[in-house]
């Protein structure tokens, strides 16, 4: 789960990224975090609903201890439109936040713990302020919303239920196929096989940016691979496993499920089940395979046995 302890863990990490209007300021952010021996992850750039889905999916599913925490840092142009896609994800609670006494209202009330930051309205200076200022600032302590004193009783008790009752908010609502835009543009179509990947099938929906549903037969793998891309996809049948490479994590992905893999990063992929998914991305379509089918093969085999054993 997300950070949610009442005081700042000793030791904090903060996964960062910002849309190309947020790219300076949070570059500028992460060097005044690693001033103060943050540790910072960070995702680079890319469009605001791509990295702030991204960071908000990584912060909900860090694992949280009372000496460590995980956080989130975003920035795009207004501050708004990554926050809203990092709330799409349960026990994150992104704001935005255009001074320093914002910061200071959202730590005490929301126990905010993902900072959105608008790259167009807020200086560096007036940035790091808010940064100290939302580090620093324990969940429920007094702020300018409590007219710097102490919350009653009640209204503390509420803020703690809030926080159990906020992340079940959606997650037993069901979205029927029939429904679902995506399941649709995908009914009746025949997809072509990938020559390259045995066991998969694919079909362009629309090109620059192109996107595309894809289907892997139970137990297919991909190889080791890496794009000149950054792809987002989200799962809609099956499950599969994501090892990134580059990164050294390793992503279970069921339905519903989204993620994003930078340009560069070499991911291998193993199908548990039939699986079909939505996948997005910029420019002409290109795989570069960094091993061959037989040496995944026997890298998954190698991972999931260490991992049951």
């Amino acid at each position: 789960m997300t950070d949610s302890v009442t005081t700042m863990p000793l030791s904090l990490k903060i996964i960062a990224g910002a849309d190309s209007f947020g790219a300076e300021l949070k570059d500028a952010m992460l060097s005044h975090l690693r001033s103060l021996n943050i540790e910072v992850e960070d995702l680079g750039t890319t469009s605001y609903y791509n990295i702030g889905a991204e960071v908000g999916r990584r912060v909900s599913s860090a694992t949280t201890s009372p000496t460590v925490g995980t956080r989130g840092l975003l920035a795009c142009g207004t501050g708004v439109g990554v926050g809203i896609f990092a709330n799409k994800f349960p026990g994150v609670f992104a704001t935005t936040c255009l001074t320093s006494d914002e910061a200071r209202n959202n730590r005490s009330i929301n126990n905010c713990n993902v900072l959105a930051l608008s790259g167009m309205s807020t200086s560096i200076d007036t940035a790091k302020e808010i940064v100290d200022t939302w580090l620093n600032t324990p969940f429920k302590s007094p702020c300018p919303a409590s007219k710097s004193q102490p919350w009653p009783e009640e209204i503390s008790n509420f803020f703690d239920e809030s926080m159990t009752e906020m992340p079940k908010i959606g997650t037993s609502e069901k979205t029927q196929a029939e429904s679902c835009a995506i399941c649709c543009l995908v009914k009746n179509r025949e997809l072509n096989p990938i020559d390259l990947i045995p066991g998969g099938s694919m079909k362009i929906l629309r090109e620059n940016p192109t996107s595309a549903i894809v289907r892997f037969k139970a137990g297919s793998v991909e190889p080791a691979h890496h794009h000149t891309f950054g792809h987002c996809l989200v799962v809609m049948k099956g499950k599969k496993s994501v090892w990134n490479l580059s990164k050294e994590e390793k992503y279970d992905l069921g339905v519903g499920d989204y993620l994003f893999t930078p340009a560069g990063d070499v991911h291998r992929v193993k199908y548990y089940q039939d699986t079909e998914f939505f996948i997005k991305w910029d420019g002409k379509w290109d795989m570069f395979f960094n091993e061959d089918l037989e040496t995944a093969k026997i890298a998954i085999e190698k991972e999931l046995a260490n991992a049951s054993a």
